[in-house]
């Protein structure tokens, strides 16, 4: 596996778009430091944002983000990943539309720590409220 910094994020980024839950999680350490710009209780209608340490919980944040939109209809875009050492910073616009639900859109940057080549952090940062009002109109 490449352990450069930059070609881990683009597989990662790769993997994702694939819907490749189980080899997505294949790229992060055990544990990893998850972190998501939401409130510590989290949104009942936003079930996937939660605490995550480990691969099974990595898949299954991706698992259960894919479950609740409609694949086909992703528009998610990069726009620039910079990267300095073993850090990266991912910027772009999730585009979405929830199963039964509207579509939204939202600025994100996603922070990554890559080590032996491996993701060992993992911090974004979206408007959560703009996803928790898309979601709730269909909870």
């Amino acid at each position: 596996m490449r352990s450069d910094t930059r070609d881990i994020v683009e597989e990662l980024l790769r993997r994702i778009a694939e819907g490749d839950h189980e080899r997505t999680a294949e790229l992060f350490a055990e544990p990893v430091d998850w972190r998501l710009a939401w409130p510590a209780e989290g949104h009942p209608a936003v079930p996937w944002i939660r605490p995550r340490s480990s691969r099974a919980d990595v898949a299954d944040h991706f698992r259960t983000l894919s479950a609740r939109h409609v694949p086909e209809l992703n528009g998610t875009s990069v726009t620039r990943i910079l990267v300095d050492g073993a850090h990266a910073v991912v910027l772009g616009e999730i585009a979405q539309t929830v199963r039964d639900g509207p579509a939204y859109t939202s600025s994100f940057a996603l922070h990554l720590t890559v080590e032996d080549g491996l993701v060992t952090g993992y911090d974004i940062y979206e408007d959560s409220l703009t996803v928790a009002r898309a979601l709730s109109a269909t909870a």
